[in-house]
This record gives C-alpha cells, sequence and structure tokens, in this order.
C-alpha cells in the first residue's frame, strides 16, 4: 500500500515537473522594444529607417509589420564596387554593378530574411491559387538573415544589419579565384561598414563596406595592382529601390528589332501559346500629350557624365552622347533626352542618376553599357556605362602610328589627339545607346 502511493505521488510530481517546464518553455522572455535598443544612434529615415551606431560600427535596420508575412516588404535590390582591383583581366573595375534582384525583407520566427524571389518562373494569371502553384515549385533563395533584437507591440522589429553590409555579396573573392590569382577569403577584421557613405532617400537606400580579401599566393595581375598583393581592399555597395509603380507598360520583344530582353516562363500560358516570355528592356518614356504625334514628355531621360573625366576628353564624352536627341526627336518626343555633366558629390552608384562613368585599369579594357533593370518588366531603371580610360590613348597611338606626328597637337583633322576625340565620340554613344536598350546591329 505504502509502495503504491510513492509511485502514484513520484508520477504526480513527475507530471507537474514536465507542465511546469512546458509552461517555462511556452512563455520565453519578451524581447526589448525598439526604442530601448537605439538610444543615443543616428536615426536615417527613408525608403527604410536605419540606425547607425557609430561607436561600435553597426548599421541596425527597423522593419515595421508586413500585411503579407509570406511576401514581407519587397524592394529592387544591386550590388557593385566602388573601388575596384584595377586588372581588366580579372575584371573586378570600379563602378561594376550586378544583377537587378527582387527581394522580400520578411520575419520568419525570431529572424528577418532578405529573400530572393525567383521571377525565372511565373503565372501571369490573377488566380492566386495558380501564382502560389508555381511559387511553391521552384527554389527561392535566401541572401541573409538576422535574429530580432528588440520588438515593439506594433509588430515593428529591430535587426543587426551589419552582417548584410560586409558580405562578400558581389562575388570578388570567386572573381580572383576564376582568374587563377589565388584563394581569396574575407577578413572580418580588416573589413568594416561605410557608415559616411549610408544613404536614406525617399525612393533609396545606398549602403557601403570597405571589404579586405587574404591570398596567402596572389596570382600575377594582383601583383601588379595591389599595394600589398596578399591583402586586397575593395568597397562594396549595396542598393535598395522602392519598386516601379504600375505605370509602366511592358513591351513584348520582337526579333526583328535589335533590343535586349529579359525572359521568363509563364506556367499560365494557354496552350496554343508559348510557355517562354521575352520583354525588352528600355527606359520610360511618356509624352505629356500621349494623342499628339509630337509632343513633351512627363519626365525626360538625362545621363551624367562622371567628374572624374578630365578635359577635352568630357566635352567630347558629353557631345558624344548627346547625339542621341536627335533620334528622340525624330520619334516625336520633344526635350525627351539630354546629357549633362554629373551633380557635385552625387554618387556613381546612386540608383536615381543615370551616369556615363569613367574607369581606369593598369591596361586596356573594355567599355561597357548596361544598367539596373526591373526583373519583373524589362524597365530600364538606371542606365550605367562604363568607359576604360586608356581606350583613347590607344586610339591616338593608332592614329599617330598611321599618320604620323607631324601634326600631333595641331587640332587639325588629321591631328591624331582629334582623331582618337571623334573615336570616343562615338563610343560614348555607342555604350549609351546599350543602356537605351539597343544590341549591336
Amino acid at each position: 500500500m505504502n509502495h503504491r502511493c510513492f509511485t502514484v505521488g513520484f508520477a504526480v510530481v513527475v507530471l507537474c515537473a514536465v507542465a511546469g517546464a512546458s509552461s517555462a518553455a511556452e512563455a520565453p522572455t519578451p524581447l526589448p522594444g525598439v526604442a530601448s535598443q537605439v538610444g543615443g544612434l543616428e536615426k536615417k529615415d527613408g525608403l527604410l529607417t536605419l540606425y547607425l551606431d557609430q561607436q561600435r560600427g553597426r548599421v541596425m535596420l527597423e522593419l515595421p509589420a508586413a500585411t503579407d508575412e509570406d511576401i514581407g516588404h519587397r524592394f529592387l535590390y544591386v550590388e557593385g564596387l566602388v573601388t575596384g582591383l584595377g586588372s581588366n583581366d580579372v575584371g573586378l573595375d570600379r563602378g561594376q554593378i550586378g544583377p537587378a534582384r527582387l527581394v522580400g525583407l520578411r520575419r520568419v520566427g525570431g529572424r528577418v530574411l532578405v529573400e530572393e524571389v525567383n521571377l525565372g518562373f511565373r503565372a501571369l494569371s490573377e488566380d492566386p491559387n495558380e501564382q502560389r502553384a508555381v511559387r511553391q515549385s521552384f527554389a527561392r533563395s535566401v541572401l541573409w538573415g538576422g535574429a530580432i533584437v528588440a520588438e515593439d507591440g506594433d509588430g515593428r522589429v529591430l535587426v543587426d544589419f551589419t552582417s548584410f553590409v560586409v558580405r562578400d555579396a558581389h562575388g570578388s573573392a570567386r572573381r580572383l579565384e576564376r582568374s587563377e590569382q589565388g584563394k581569396f577569403s574575407l577578413d572580418q577584421n580588416r573589413s568594416a561598414v561605410d557608415l559616411d557613405s549610408c544613404l536614406v532617400f525617399p525612393e533609396n537606400v545606398e549602403l557601403e563596406a570597405l571589404l579586405t580579401f587574404h591570398g596567402a599566393k596572389p596570382g600575377a595581375f594582383v601583383r601588379e595592382t595591389a599595394p600589398s598583393p596578399e591583402w586586397v581592399t575593395l568597397t562594396q555597395h549595396h542598393s535598395f529601390l522602392r519598386l516601379p509603380d504600375d505605370g509602366y507598360q511592358p513591351r513584348e520583344f520582337d526579333p526583328r528589332a535589335g533590343s535586349f530582353a529579359i525572359s521568363f516562363a509563364d506556367y499560365a500560358t494557354p496552350l496554343d501559346q508559348p510557355l517562354e516570355k521575352r520583354r525588352i528592356v528600355r527606359h520610360r518614356l511618356q509624352k505629356t500629350d500621349p494623342t499628339a504625334a509630337r509632343s513633351t514628355v512627363v519626365e525626360p531621360i538625362v545621363y551624367h557624365v562622371d567628374r572624374g573625366v578630365p578635359e577635352p576628353v568630357r566635352s567630347a564624352l558629353v557631345e558624344g552622347a548627346s547625339w542621341w536627341a536627335q533620334a528622340f526627336e525624330a520619334a516625336g518626343f520633344i526635350d525627351a533626352y539630354r546629357v549633362e555633366l554629373m551633380p557635385e558629390g552625387a554618387h556613381n552608384l546612386d540608383a536615381r542618376y543615370n551616369v556615363i562613368q569613367w574607369v581606369h585599369r593598369s591596361t586596356r579594357g573594355w567599355s561597357y553599357g548596361g544598367g539596373i533593370v526591373d526583373p519583373r518588366t524589362g524597365e530600364m531603371i538606371k542606365g550605367h556605362v562604363s568607359l576604360g580610360s586608356l581606350r583613347v590613348r590607344q586610339d591616338r597611338l593608332l592614329f599617330q602610328g598611321l599618320a604620323g606626328a607631324d601634326n600631333l597637337g595641331s587640332g587639325e583633322a588629321d591631328d591624331p589627339v582629334e582623331i582618337a576625340l571623334a573615336r570616343i565620340r562615338q563610343l560614348s554613344a555607342h555604350e549609351v545607346g546599350h543602356t537605351l536598350g539597343l544590341t549591336h546591329n
């Protein structure tokens, strides 16, 4: 009898202990409020709300509650390099940008994730079930995750965003290895977020970090360009952009027109139509009077030439890029396009500016015309031209070798310098044409 009472009593004690432990597990310690964690920090409010911690070198991100937890807060995201290696063979250039991605910042449990949306597979349908079927059929990519450190009653949360900024988002170490320059890895002790370059605007947020990569056996191209080849330091840039409104009308690609295009599979396509959809890349340009054959425009396309370009090359770039104004005028768009000098103090990678930038390398390299394209529609958000500075010097040497040096510096038509400037005007127009969406013809 006593043994039975002991057994029953022991069982009751065990059950109570388990229940108590379960209750404790279900009631975690509440997180502190946002205000208690950001006191004394510099607040920057705009498209996103950031708090800059100068003392500890941190970027804190405040995120409001999302209306749809599965989607979160969506933006266009682009990464790139402010400073380069200086080697054409490696290709890590000043002002180089990666592809634009549609990302969602959303809360999952006690973390905030930056998740890239898979736009390669879609369902252009009003039926949410069709859309969900495609969304669940193909992988997404989580680019970053961080623990929530504070939360308010209205659903606002705070995360330390520093590790998102201070990471090799551009794949610089991978590029170095593929170029046979050795295996490099990011050194966190020699890397830091550049808080003075964190800019917050109503339509975009710009973030930067100093990244230092260590390699024990650097290759020849790194040895030629880096002062201490074992340590390669680059400045990386991140841009978050507000999603463009629905006023842009995508245009289907036609192979008879020389246009760049985005492509994706549309699983809501009728069976008698191709699964692949293609949309051309172009700027948004709207007439103030859509019914008129000739009209002014709602917002002109403005390109800005890098202030780092010296004269007389600077004026040649402005002149050559300005040739496109004739094409817009001929198409009935009045005062729709112009070229100016970059505003003093403006950043070449600021997503608000179409830019023609000047890139130095240790050897003669390529020039490129690209930009930030809305991956949903094909709309060109930011035209971005990179012109190699040694091209004009090489052209001068070529023309001098062909025509001789007798008229060098004369300013005449056969002056090798004047011929080289004429060529750089053509190159400026050529690369801007790519950013307008045109391929080689």
